[in-house]
């Protein structure tokens, strides 16, 4: 199944860390972002943004990352969306944990913002080309 990656909704409560990567999306990578601050903000915007891929911090105030993919799979047009999780919790245990939810990789913070989109188009093309 080969798909195209040009859409991504990506789901971070900190706002630098929210601009590292859009610069690194957007302008570096190419991609269509939709920015959300909070799960609950993902689960008003991301029927109508229709991504290709879901990237969610996984610790937020309120929900968090796993916390909210459970909720945006709820969504009929969400639940074959893959998702990539991104945090600095990264024990062997806590990635496999983040697989089992569902993704189909955890990137790690603080991450590269010159390496980024790469880093999103490298997964996803062993999954989706």
């Amino acid at each position: 199944m080969s798909k195209t990656l040009e859409r991504i909704l990506y789901v971070e409560d900190e706002g630098d860390i929210q601009k590292v990567a859009q610069v690194a999306l957007e302008t570096l990578g190419k991609f269509e972002l939709l920015i959300c601050s909070s799960g609950r903000e993902a689960l008003e915007q991301a029927e109508a943004f229709a991504p290709d891929l879901l990237l969610l911090d996984v610790m937020m105030p309120g929900m968090d990352g796993p916390t909210t993919l459970e909720a945006l799979r709820k969504i009929p047009a969400l639940q074959q969306t893959p998702v990539m999780f991104m945090t600095a919790k990264v024990q062997p245990q806590e990635i496999a944990h983040f697989k089992t939810l569902g993704a189909i990789e955890v990137l790690t913070k603080p991450f590269e913002a010159m390496k980024l989109a790469q880093q999103i188009r490298d997964i996803w093309a062993k999954h989706f080309v």
